[in-house]
């Protein structure tokens, strides 16, 4: 792990200036393929884009580096990047443990996809160190956290988890797309692979769909660049640059994401219509006190419920003006959406089957006192 700060590391970790030409940020090589010098004698190991391409390079050592592990790889999606996961470590007759709320896409790659070649899965409360103990089983390979949890803020904690991992002797894994790495760093406390949804705050501009995962174990990284390159859900050039461009500024959005959603969830709270806000800064919430331990803040993702059941929810959305409404998250704008007709419609009828009045907010870096009008009026 480097000594210098994540800051720093964000900016140039894995980018020295250009040796051809001088440039401080890494060029878009948009190339599928590259000259070598004999049969077998490459330039640099690159030989064919879906392999290895430089700039996609660069922005996987930035990841490992930020995210203080030794091998990163990027891709196309954050799902890509899930896929060759599973790919990679699971055989027909494993299982997993999943949360019992868990992101919309990932419970489909599980239920309608792994599935079908023979991956069993389970769900746990992983907030619960005890329930995921005991739905651990012979069988279980994966335990798969996302903390904080989508869409309702759960809070899991992951040195815990990696205690009860180890023991059984299976691999944890941490989607950290709500935290990012500068406000949580998985493999510090434990994990084995970090999961990231680059398209979220790491591209942070809502420009660019992307994935990554990131480890610090030698042989699984080298397993899972060889599934990479044998799947070919790669990152390409441009994406990989766009990703880095957003991670330069990550640490300073990520403040400001932190400060207006503390400033949301405390305006909820305290708003008659509003029945329950779930955000991990606000001292109520259950998982407050595992937040601030292995949080560095609290992140500017905010769900809340609603008076008035499933269509007062829909009707705050519809009201909502600088709020934008729209799926994804983790931009510099605000957005705003329905979870259960959303971006979690798939999970409906099943455990993981979200509150019908729970709306779910990913807060920008506008002026708060702009973003705290909007909801007052969507809420009046």
């Amino acid at each position: 792990m480097s000594d210098q700060h994540f800051e720093t590391l964000a900016i140039h970790a894995g980018q020295p200036a250009d040796a051809q030409t001088g440039a401080v940020v890494t060029p878009i090589y948009q190339v599928s393929t590259y000259k070598q010098d004999g049969v077998g004698g490459l330039r640099g190991g690159y030989e064919y884009s879906r392999s290895a391409n430089p700039t996609r390079t660069a922005l996987e050592q930035n990841l490992a580096a930020l995210e203080g592990g030794t091998r990163g790889l990027a891709f196309a999606s954050g799902l890509a990047a899930e896929d060759c996961l599973l790919r990679t470590v699971l055989a027909p007759g494993d299982h997993v443990v999943i949360p019992d709320d868990a992101y919309g896409g990932t419970f489909r790659l599980f239920a309608k996809v792994v599935e079908r070649w023979g991956v069993a899965w389970s769900v746990a409360d992983t907030s619960d160190v005890q329930a995921v103990r005991a739905a651990v089983r012979p069988e279980t390979r994966l335990i798969w956290v996302e903390t904080p949890s989508n869409p309702l803020l759960g809070i899991t904690d992951i040195a815990a988890l990696a205690g009860v991992a180890r023991q059984a002797g299976v691999r944890l894994v941490v989607d950290n797309t709500f935290a990012s790495p500068y406000l949580q760093q998985p493999l510090s406390l434990g994990a084995d692979v970090v999961v990231h949804s680059t398209t979220k705050y790491m591209g942070g501009h809502s420009d660019v769909v992307g994935g990554a995962l990131v480890t610090s174990d030698a042989a699984l990284g080298e397993e899972l660049a060889y599934h990479q390159n044998a799947m070919g859900a790669v990152a390409g050039p441009f994406d990989a640059w766009l990703v880095m461009r957003g991670i330069k500024t990550l640490a300073v959005r990520m403040d400001r994401h932190s400060e207006n959603a503390s400033r949301v969830a405390h305006l909820l709270s305290a708003h008659p219509k509003v029945t329950q806000v779930y955000y991990p800064g606000l001292p109520e919430h259950p998982g407050h006190e595992v937040a601030a331990k292995q949080m560095k803040a609290f992140g500017g993702m905010v769900s809340f419920r609603v008076e008035g059941g499933e269509e007062a929810a829909v009707a705050v959305c519809d009201r909502a003006k600088l709020f934008t409404l729209g799926e994804s998250l983790g931009g510099v704008e605000s957005l705003i959406e329905h979870p259960g007709r959303m971006t979690h419609a798939s999970v409906a009828g099943s455990a993981l089957e979200v509150p019908a009045d729970l709306v779910r907010l990913s807060v920008g870096i506008e002026a708060a006192d702009d973003l705290l009008a909007d909801l007052s009026q969507a809420l009046a």
